[in-house]
């Protein structure tokens, strides 16, 4: 990798800015100064900026539970972002696999590797998104065939995919979506003639927000739960 990419990569800068340390004789690489911006770095090689050696960061994969209230994009004028709850180097790079709205709670995926968002954001894809619902009224237990069948939302002009509902109390349940339409599951309800009144996303995939993850905390998913979401 060549001298200056290789300092981007692990300090954000860009290519005419690593060119200008590289200039200004702040790079060194295993001790001594270097002033080639293509010089190739190998792996042993230690190249340090104005003395503190720099590491590459690998692709980050983090699980959040994320607050009511906080919005799931890198900038916001009136609401905080979940990135205001990390404490990352390089967060700029980080992004959320998909959205939550602002009142909604619950598990959300952030990363880096852009290929993986895509796998398990796309539609194509069809990756469970399991929620639990509050609603104003009561949930028919028709809905339950209903919502298994697809349900035509407003201003669509295709049925949703089939969904499993589970009804846990009179006003409350689990649904099961495959797909990730605006504002999908108060919609649905919608169409039933009711209303959701809360909305806390459980899982995605096969992974599970753990119940020790207190809202607004994250850490980094273990290989055994990029298994889970790979499957």
């Amino acid at each position: 990798m060549r001298l200056d990419k290789f300092i981007c990569d692990c300090t954000g800068l860009t290519r005419s800015q690593a060119g200008k340390v590289i200039r200004q004789k702040l790079v060194t690489m295993n001790g001594e100064l270097v002033k080639q911006a293509a010089l190739q770095v190998k792996d042993s090689d230690v190249v340090s900026l104005d003395g503190e050696q720099l590491q590459l960061i690998g692709l980050r994969y983090f699980m959040l539970h994320k607050p009511d209230g906080y919005i799931c994009s890198t900038e916001d004028p009136e609401h905080p972002t979940v990135f205001t709850l990390m404490d990352e180097p390089l967060i700029e790079r980080l992004h959320t696999v998909g959205r939550l709205d602002l009142d909604t709670t619950g598990l959300v995926l952030i990363t880096d590797d852009g290929q993986w968002s895509h796998r398990i954001s796309s539609p194509k894809h069809h990756v469970a998104k399991t929620y639990r619902v509050w609603t104003a009224d009561p949930i028919p237990t028709a809905a339950i065939a209903q919502f298994s069948e697809g349900v035509m939302l407003r201003n669509e002009k295709n049925t949703t995919l089939p969904a499993q509902l589970e009804i846990v109390r009179e006003t409350e349940a689990l649904l099961t979506i495959h797909e990730g339409r605006y504002h999908q599951v108060k919609r649905m309800f919608a169409a039933i003639g009711n209303k959701v009144e809360r909305l806390h996303r459980e899982k995605v995939g096969g992974l599970q927000l753990p119940d020790d993850l207190a809202e607004g905390e994250y850490r980094a998913l273990n290989q055994q739960q990029l298994e889970l979401l790979r499957s």
